[in-house]
C-alpha cells in the first residue's frame, strides 16, 4: 500500500532521486528518462480520458494502471539482490490483451488508403500524441536495455510496443470509425 504524507522531501534537490529498491540514481539518468515518460504518457491518457466514454475509456483507465505497473517495473531494475517483496512486472496477458484489442477494433476499420495526420477529433488528437509519446517511451526503455549493466525485460519492451499500435487503431476508432481520418495527401500543398 502507497502512503505519502509529505510531498516535497528535499532529498532530490541535489539532482538525485531513489529507485524503489533505494538506490540514488542522477534525475537525469536514461531510467529515469524511461520512468518521466511513462508517466508523461499517463498524463497524456488522462487528456484522452476527458473526451472519450464506453469501452474506449475503459481500456485506457485499465492502461493508465498499468503504466504505474510498467514505471514501478522500471524503478526496480534487476539487481540480483534480494528485495524482500515480489516486485511488479509486465506479464505476456498484458500484450495479449492489448493484440486482441487492437484486432477487434481493427476489424471495425477500413484498411488505410494513406497514412493519417493527428487531427480529427479530440479524443483522436490524443490517442496520437499518446502514441508518439509511447514510442519515445520504447525507444527510451530499448536505450536503457542496450546499456551495460541495466536490464529492461522483454515482456515491458513488446507492452510499450503494443502501446503506440493500440492508441493508433483507438483514435481511429475515435474518427467515427475512420470515417473522419484525416489523411495524408502527398504533396498537396506545393
Amino acid at each position: 500500500m502507497v502512503r505519502l504524507n509529505k510531498i516535497y522531501t528535499r532529498t532530490g534537490d541535489a539532482g538525485e532521486t531513489g529507485l524503489a529498491a533505494g538506490p540514488r540514481r542522477s534525475k537525469a539518468d536514461l531510467r529515469l528518462e524511461a520512468i518521466g515518460t511513462v508517466d508523461e504518457l499517463n498524463a497524456v491518457l488522462g487528456l484522452v480520458r476527458l473526451h472519450a466514454g464506453g469501452d474506449l475509456d475503459e481500456m485506457l483507465a485499465r492502461i493508465q494502471n498499468e503504466l504505474f505497473d510498467l514505471g514501478a517495473e522500471l524503478a526496480t531494475p534487476e539487481t540480483g539482490e534480494p528485495l524482500g517483496y515480489e516486485p511488479l512486472k509486465v506479464v505476456a496477458a498484458q500484450v495479449a490483451r492489448l493484440e486482441e484489442e487492437i484486432d477487434a477494433m481493427n476489424e471495425r476499420l477500413e484498411p488505410l488508403r494513406s497514412f493519417v495526420l493527428p487531427a480529427g477529433s479530440p479524443a483522436a488528437t490524443h490517442l496520437h500524441h499518446a502514441r508518439t509519446v509511447a514510442r519515445r517511451a520504447e525507444r527510451l526503455m530499448v536505450a536503457l536495455a542496450a546499456k551495460a549493466g541495466e536490464t529492461v525485460a522483454p515482456a515491458a519492451l513488446q507492452y510499450v510496443n503494443r502501446l503506440s499500435d493500440h492508441f493508433f487503431v483507438a483514435a481511429r476508432i475515435a474518427n467515427d470509425d475512420g470515417r473522419a481520418d484525416v489523411l495524408w495527401v502527398p504533396g498537396g500543398s506545393r
